[in-house]
Parts: structure tokens; C-alpha cells; sequence
């Protein structure tokens, strides 16, 4: 019995932990309409307890920054730079830099100018690095379509 308990261990136990993918930050969009010609696109980023996401503004050779790329189109234009709240900020000896960053919940917002009737669709991607005090976890791309109404 010990020789099949040990089997399952070496064969089995892997597979489990490898099955198990961290995905500590949830993402969600809306959109609002300020007048006929403007709208405002909100990114809402939940994050698990003891993790992070880092602020636009870090500086190279720091963390992974959170990035908004949006797609050009002739339905709509991006005005301004992407909003974000102010971030938590402290001294990271590993980068040797002043680095911000967001726990819990974070909420980003984009104005744009609509230049089409109707409902518009607004894509973008989203790149963003998660960390907590033990690891981070490679950089994600997310791929975004918002629709405005």
C-alpha cells in the first residue's frame, strides 16, 4: 500500500499543484456617456488580499507598470491620458526606486471622443504585473472591448 501511496505522490501530487494557476487580480469595464461627443471608460481591477498591481507612472528599470494601449479606430479617439487614483508608494529595495502601487481594488478611467452614432465598441489592451511580498507573477495582456451606448 505505501508503494501505490508514493506512486500517487511522485505522478499525481505535480500535476495538482501545476493545475493550480494564480490569478490574484479580476478585471472589469463599463462605460459612461458625459454628452453625445464624449464617454468615459472605466477599467476596475479587483485584487486578492496581500497582492498588487503597479501604478502607470513607474519608471524604467522597475516593476511591471500597468499599461492601457488603445485601438485606433475611426469610430472614436482617445482624449487625454488614461486616469488613475493615487497609488500607495514606498521604496523598493529590489528595484532601488520609489515604486506605486494598488492593493484591493483599483479603478482606471479613459475619456474619449466618440465620432460615430450608435453604439461604439472601444478596445484596448491592458498590461499589467502582479507581485506580493513573496513572488511575482509574469506580465499579463488583457484584451478589452468596451462597449459604448
Amino acid at each position: 500500500m505505501n508503494k501505490v501511496l508514493i506512486l500517487f505522490y511522485l505522478i499525481v501530487a505535480p500535476t495538482i499543484v501545476q493545475a493550480q494557476i494564480l490569478k490574484p487580480v479580476k478585471w472589469s469595464y463599463a462605460a459612461k456617456k458625459i454628452n453625445s461627443n464624449e464617454a468615459v471608460i472605466f477599467f476596475k481591477a479587483v485584487i486578492d488580499k496581500g497582492w498588487h498591481i503597479y501604478s502607470q507612472n513607474v519608471k524604467d528599470g522597475g516593476p511591471t507598470k500597468t499599461v492601457f494601449t488603445f485601438n485606433k479606430s475611426s469610430e472614436y479617439s482617445v482624449l487625454g491620458k488614461t486616469v488613475e487614483p493615487k497609488p500607495i508608494s514606498h521604496f523598493d529595495k529590489v528595484f532601488g526606486m520609489q515604486v506605486g502601487y494598488f492593493e484591493q481594488e483599483v479603478v482606471f478611467q479613459q475619456k474619449i471622443k466618440l465620432k460615430a452614432a450608435g453604439a461604439v465598441t472601444v478596445k484596448c489592451t491592458i498590461e499589467y504585473g502582479t507581485c506580493n511580498d513573496h513572488q511575482c507573477l509574469p506580465p499579463e495582456d488583457l484584451v478589452v472591448g468596451v462597449v459604448v451606448r
